[in-house]
């Protein structure tokens, strides 16, 4: 009877340790599947899908801070492609200037009243002169606020008779601001000058 007993104990300690395994075993691939399933969702929303021209593309997301010095750049591109990037159009140059000076202050907009008052956009249209610029290097430095910045261009001035290429270096600072349709990246250029506009070659 006694050994019955002791068969019986030794059943149900067995069947207790079963149990519990079988519960410590569930209990961790329930945690592992949560883990994973948040892990992939996360990935997953870190993937962006952008419509451009009929096609998706796939684009991931980033850190804010990690994006800066790729926004900021791209601040400075934009703005000198929108003020140099001119042709013998009225309002091609209107356009054109509007969208950059809504990209920087008023030292953008004294330097285009300068070029007005000197007939220079005049001068494109009645010359039928086409104006379009390649920056070639940017030096930004985001170790400082407001940021540093110097600009390294090639402008190319189209005529009828010949192809006319310059240096153009500017510098000036970026802070930030709201970000807007005119505005995407969030910078505003301060105390822009330009340092350096000489002509290199002329093609003929």
């Amino acid at each position: 009877m006694f050994t019955h007993l002791r068969n019986i104990e030794s059943a149900f300690q067995q069947n207790k340790r079963i149990v519990t395994l079988v519960i410590l075993t569930s209990a961790i691939i329930s945690v592992s599947a949560i883990y994973f399933a948040f892990a992939a969702y996360r990935k997953a929303s870190a993937h962006i899908y952008v419509l451009a021209n009929g096609k998706a593309l796939e684009a991931i997301s980033a850190d804010h801070k990690d994006n800066i010095p790729v926004e900021a750049r791209d601040h400075i591109r934009m703005f000198h492609h929108y003020f140099f990037t001119l042709d013998p159009d009225e309002k091609v140059i209107n356009d054109n200037i509007s969208k950059a000076l809504y990209l920087a202050d008023e030292s953008a907009r004294n330097q285009y009243n300068n070029l007005k008052e000197k007939s220079y956009y005049n001068n494109l249209i009645s010359g039928n002169i086409s104006q379009s610029i390649a920056v070639d290097s940017l030096a930004l430095n985001m170790d400082t606020y407001p940021y540093a910045f110097k600009c390294y261009a090639t402008e190319k001035l189209i005529r009828s008779t010949s192809t006319i290429y310059k240096i153009l270096v500017t510098q000036g600072y970026l802070r930030n601001v709201s970000r807007s349709d005119n505005n995407p990246h969030g910078f505003l250029i301060e105390r822009w000058e330009t340092i350096a506009n000489r002509d290199t070659t002329i093609n003929k």
